[in-house]
């Protein structure tokens, strides 16, 4: 099964050096599973030419809010819907979960709360305990759309996981992140948070309690899986 990669975002340089991209990242994340993947930067402008070019689809994290006035949102939100049509499976993560749910309807707005940077606990539907993942969010899916239901969520992040029957799955943290990307990413950041978000991050990952990105990959992949296996 073949996984396209809608990149909508580049890391830092000083986190690229060592990690290399966000698509990098998910192939890490998934890999084992026996997919293959392709990328395309639509960040840069550089689409699929079809939604069948890839059995999936995956959208990335950003920098950029999924509201912004930005030449290659539009066309990437009518590609969502296209393939959301025709029932290819789309998964979003962060700025992916943000622009899916805008695109399909719903409402993103920078949450007027704050940040959440840093492990953070989700409670999510079939997990018997809430699962750690990494954060790294201000905007916020504040109205979901009538097709999605809310599978996972935090005291902070009311709508941090959605699923849209069996055509897509979104999740606002990042499963893709290790240990020391999220610390690579934060090192060249951080100056773009404030104090209180800062001091948040630091004492929720000085201690090396791990996160649980392996049980994501699992729900990714069965996810992608349930349709192949479907055919």
């Amino acid at each position: 099964m073949k996984i396209g990669i809608l990149v909508t975002g580049h890391p830092p340089a000083e986190a690229i050096k060592e990690h290399k991209g966000y698509d990098n990242a998910f192939e890490a994340l998934l890999a084992g599973f026996g997919f293959e993947f392709e990328s395309w930067p639509c960040v840069d402008g550089i689409m699929p030419e079809s939604i069948n070019d890839a059995d999936g689809w995956l959208i990335t994290g950003s920098k950029f809010g999924a509201y912004e006035n930005h030449p290659w949102i539009p066309p990437l939100e009518e590609f969502i819907r296209s393939a959301y049509s025709k029932d290819i499976p789309i998964v979003g993560i962060c700025f992916g979960h943000q622009i899916l749910a805008q695109a399909l309807g719903g409402t993103v707005e920078k949450y007027s709360g704050g940040w959440s940077v840093g492990r953070v606990e989700y409670n999510l539907e079939g997990h018997d305990t809430p699962v750690p993942l990494y954060a790294w969010h201000q905007d916020q899916v504040v109205v979901p759309p009538k097709d999605a239901r809310v599978i996972g969520s935090t005291d902070f992040c009311r709508y941090a996981a959605l699923a849209y029957g069996n055509k897509a799955y979104s999740l606002q943290p990042h499963p893709e992140f290790t240990e020391s990307f999220f610390h690579a990413l934060f090192d060249a950041r951080k100056n773009v948070l404030p104090a209180d978000a800062i001091e948040a991050a630091t004492q929720s990952t000085n201690n090396g309690t791990p996160t649980n990105s392996a049980a994501i990959a699992n729900t990714i992949a069965n996810f992608y899986k349930g349709f192949r296996d479907a055919e």
